[in-house]
């Protein structure tokens, strides 16, 4: 057998669930011939040395929409295995996009993803390529990815192109919907793989306002998923917020028959009171949800819940995420800070009775738990705090942890960054979450809130701690979890699996070393600004579309050159 690539001495774990067996995998025009036992000629091989070789992974809950444009390697999904993204989640697209409604565009990125507005803008330019979305597909794939990406249409860029700045603020007329579901069939029908929403209450975006899809009543989520379902492909992604609670999640499934993937269920998150594990009431609204023949999808995530934060970008301590921890709100703290400048932020700081307001506010037991959990992420000029838990500080300098945190906060002129695990740190909860047959791995939300969270890491934390640490996981089932279970959520037919006539995405991994570094931050994003990354190990090799692109983690392509990776795009039916 003559073939451009052959790997050969792996353990092949294909995606399927079965026990992995030694073989080779052979790789011919970009998809995969053969599986076993090969022998023949090749252009290159590749000895896997007894490492796992596994279809590339797939993550679907991204936010690249806007990075691929200066950053087409998409890093850091690729330096973890993983080969195929799906972009576009929770209705926050970038197109359609009118030239005057860039700006509001960028701007509730900003808020609600935490892209910052000085990165994004520069980062697109002044000449965006694509005005509609099936123009923002064809500049995607004109551009080259380094892996596969695919998209959703999303919601609230629907509302601002039918409605303008009202979006933010009323339901949509009658001609208003019917504009919104012709875009959404002609998304549909340019390829998009689903329609995406929010209804969750944490988003608030430009000025401070809720994204536009959050003031759409149930009508119009039922036409414009009926507008998606007549074109035969795609499925509705979307989250929790009062609309899909009071019963709007399975009013849109009886009336349209379509699937949801919901994002999601995070460990010690829910609507009841309580607190710890009280995503239990998620779970048996899943279950009433799933009756019927439902086809709801719920996705996980296998960590922590981990954000650096500031006191200057506190999002951490507003209504909405202390709603959710059930503990005392301190948006009257923190609210008058989105006006400010960093002058007049710090003076705020400064003041007497701000102080011990936050003490107060912050004393209660469940308070005292987040305290608890919360570390030095980053403080300017003094690196040995890096990790070192507020608490102890605290208790060494017999002060409140508010104190710390203030003081620390104000010495490093508010870029101090504060890390704290307050979602999913439960492990037995977990473990029952990432094991349960309705849910599929997602959330990273990688492409997002790059100064403050970086998940993308995901594949090899779940190898690492889930499969190799705690053996709560076989490793073969922790493959198919990544590749043939995510690939299904949107149907994304030839991939997932190594198997003949599929396309040859591939990674090889040391399953022994197989992991993830800590965060770190570095400043590489256009106009200056910074993110954190994660540096995976035991990631020998990564390979999409048949083209090595990592190996050992060196890139192998280029952002200037030609990129292997395909736009993803939905079928028509039949």
């Amino acid at each position: 057998m003559d073939v451009d690539l052959l790997i050969t001495n792996g353990l092949v774990v294909d995606g399927s669930g079965r026990e992995g067996r030694e073989g080779a995998v052979a790789i011919k025009d970009g998809r995969i011939i053969g599986v076993g036992d090969i022998s023949g000629a090749a252009d290159r091989t590749i000895d896997a040395g007894g490492h796992v070789v596994a279809p590339g992974f797939i993550d679907i809950h991204t936010h690249y929409d806007l990075q691929l444009f200066w950053d087409p390697l998409l890093s850091v999904s690729p330096w973890h295995g993983v080969t195929s993204v799906v972009s576009g989640n929770c209705g926050f697209g970038i197109a359609p996009a009118r030239p005057e409604h860039r700006d509001m565009l960028l701007r509730t990125l900003e808020q609600v993803e935490g892209m910052p507005y000085a990165t994004t803008r520069a980062g697109m330019g002044e000449q965006w390529p694509f005005v509609t979305f099936p123009e923002y597909l064809d500049a995607v794939e004109h551009r080259g990815t380094a892996i596969n990406i695919g998209f959703l249409f999303g919601h609230s860029a629907a509302r601002f192109w039918a409605m303008g700045e009202a979006a933010l603020d009323r339901t949509a007329t009658a001609d208003e919907l019917a504009v919104m579901a012709d875009l959404v069939r002609g998304a549909m029908e340019a390829g998009a793989l689903g329609f995406s929403s929010s209804n969750h209450r944490a988003h608030v975006g430009y000025l401070g306002r809720p994204v536009p899809s959050r003031q759409a009543n149930l009508d119009e989520y039922i036409a414009l998923v009926s507008a998606m379902q007549g074109t035969g492909r795609g499925v509705f992604a979307t989250n929790h917020g009062p609309t899909m609670n009071d019963g709007g999640m399975g009013a849109v499934m009886d009336a349209t028959g379509c699937r949801i993937s919901w994002s999601g269920i995070l460990a010690d998150e829910g609507p009841e009171e309580g607190g710890k594990n009280a995503h239990h009431a998620f779970l048996a609204w899943l279950d009433d949800l799933c009756g019927a023949g439902r086809d709801l999808i719920a996705q996980v995530s296998p960590r922590p819940f981990t954000i650096q934060a500031s006191l200057a970008r506190p999002f951490m301590f507003g209504h909405d995420a202390c709603e959710v921890l059930h503990i005392q709100v301190l948006d009257e703290i923190i609210d008058p800070v989105s006006a400010m400048t960093d002058r007049e932020m710090i003076e705020h700081y400064r003041q007497p009775q701000v102080a011990q307001r936050f003490r107060d506010l912050t004393s209660s037991p469940g308070w005292m738990g987040q305290w608890e959990r919360m570390t030095v992420a980053e403080h300017p000029g003094r690196p040995e705090l890096t990790g070192v838990p507020v608490l102890e500080l605290a208790e060494k300098q017999g002060v409140h942890p508010a104190d710390i945190m203030l003081g620390l906060s104000l010495a490093g002129g508010l870029a101090t960054k504060f890390a704290v695990s307050y979602l999913n740190v439960d492990e037995e909860e977990v473990s029952g979450l990432l094991l349960d047959p309705r849910t599929r791995l997602g959330l990273s939300d990688a492409g997002a809130h790059v100064g403050d969270i970086c998940d993308a890491c995901f594949p090899t934390y779940l190898l690492q701690h889930w499969v190799r640490e705690k053996g709560g996981i076989a490793l073969e089932h922790a493959v198919h979890m990544l590749t043939a279970r995510s690939a299904e959520v949107y149907r994304i037919a030839d991939r997932g699996l190594l198997q003949p006539g599929l396309a040859a995405d591939v990674v090889v991994f040391d399953a022994e070393t197989v992991g993830c570094l800590p965060t770190r931050r570095v400043t590489d994003l256009p106009a200056g600004g910074s993110r954190l990354v994660v540096d995976a190990v035991g990631v020998d090799h990564v390979i999409v579309n048949g083209t090595p692109i990592l190996e050992a983690g060196r890139p192998l392509v280029e952002a200037a050159g030609p990129l292997p990776g395909h736009l993803l795009r939905s079928r028509a039916p039949g």
